[in-house]
C-alpha cells in the first residue's frame, strides 16, 4: 500500500465515481464528522458521482439517498441499489434475492446465533432491513473476533452467505455481494464499462477485500493497517488519518489532482 500522497493525476484521468464503505471508513467512533460529511459534498460538487456501498439497511439507504450528496447507494451488502433517475427515487434488486420464506429462514439463523453465542444481539438497525440479518458483535456489544467467527459459522451452517464487518456479521440468502452488485448496477443501469479506470473505492476492513481486488484505484483508511496481514488483495493506497478523517484527507488530494481545486 502506497501513501495516498503518491496518487497521481494521470491515474485519475477517467475517474467519475467515488464508491465507499460507511462504518469506520467515513465515520470515526460511529459518528459522521464534519470533515467527512464535508468531503462528500466537495467530491459531489467537483463532479464525482458519490456512491456509498454498505451493509446498512434499506431504511438508512433511503435517508442517505435523500439527504446526502449520493447519486446511488448499494445497500444490505448488495441486495439492492437505491438511486436517482431524474427526480425519481428507484430501487434495483439483485435478481438472486429470494422471494419466498426469506424472513422465516433468517429468523431460524437469528435464534441459533442468540442461543449459541452468549452476548451477541440482533443489530439495532434490523427493523429497517428487507433482505438480510445483521448480528451485532462490536457495535452496541463488544465480543471480539472469536464471537464473530462463531456467528459466521452458524449462518453458513444454514446455507446462508455470511460476511464479517467491523461491527456486524451480516448474513443472507442469494448469490450477491457488494462488488457484484456495484458492477451489475454500473453496467446495467449506468451503462458504464472500463470500471477499473472510472472508480475509486474506499474501505476499512477485510470484508472490503473483494472491492480492493476489483478496483485497482482503491484506498484504505489508516485503520485498515492492522488487518493488512489478513488480506491477499490490499488497496493500492492508504491514508494517514483513520476513518472519516482519512477519507477527507484523500478526498482533498483527489479533488486537487483532478480539478486543481483541493481544500480551500
Amino acid at each position: 500500500m502506497q501513501p495516498i500522497l503518491n496518487l497521481t493525476s494521470e491515474s485519475l484521468s477517467e475517474v467519475k465515481y467515488i464508491l465507499h464503505d460507511i462504518d469506520d471508513t467515513i465515520t470515526n467512533g460511529g459518528k459522521l464528522l464534519p470533515e467527512s460529511y464535508g468531503a462528500l459534498w466537495k467530491l459531489s460538487r467537483a463532479g464525482f458521482q458519490v456512491i456509498p456501498v454498505t451493509g446498512r439497511p434499506a431504511g438508512w439507504c433511503d435517508l442517505i439517498l435523500r439527504e446526502w450528496p449520493a447519486a446511488a447507494v448499494v445497500g444490505e451488502n448488495g441486495a439492492f441499489v437505491d438511486y436517482w433517475e431524474g427526480n425519481e427515487r428507484k430501487r434495483f434488486f439483485h435478481p438472486s434475492v429470494p422471494k419466498e420464506r426469506l424472513r422465516d429462514r433468517l429468523k431460524q439463523i437469528e435464534e441459533a446465533c442468540l442461543r449459541e453465542v452468549p452476548g451477541c444481539r440482533v443489530s439495532k438497525d434490523q427493523p429497517y432491513r428487507v433482505c438480510d440479518l445483521a448480528i451485532d458483535f462490536n457495535e452496541d456489544v463488544h465480543l471480539g473476533m472469536d464471537a464473530a467467527l462463531k456467528i459466521k459459522a452458524i449462518c453458513e451452517r444454514f446455507g446462508a452467505v455470511a460476511k464479517i464487518s467491523s461491527i456486524h456479521v451480516n448474513t443472507w440468502f442469494g448469490d450477491y455481494s457488494k462488488v457484484e452488485m456495484a458492477e451489475l448496477f454500473m453496467k446495467e443501469v449506468l451503462h458504464e464499462t472500463d470500471l477499473e479506470k472510472k472508480v475509486v473505492f474506499f474501505g476499512d476492513s477485510p470484508n472490503d477485500e473483494p472491492m480492493f481486488k476489483r478496483f485497482p484505484l482503491s484506498v484504505g483508511v489508516a485503520n485498515l493497517a492492522p488487518f493488512a496481514d489478513q488480506l491477499t488483495y490490499l488497496p493500492a493506497y492508504i491514508t494517514k488519518g483513520e476513518g472519516g478523517l482519512g477519507f477527507a484527507e484523500a478526498a482533498d488530494i483527489i479533488i486537487r489532482l483532478k480539478t486543481g481545486a483541493g481544500n480551500r
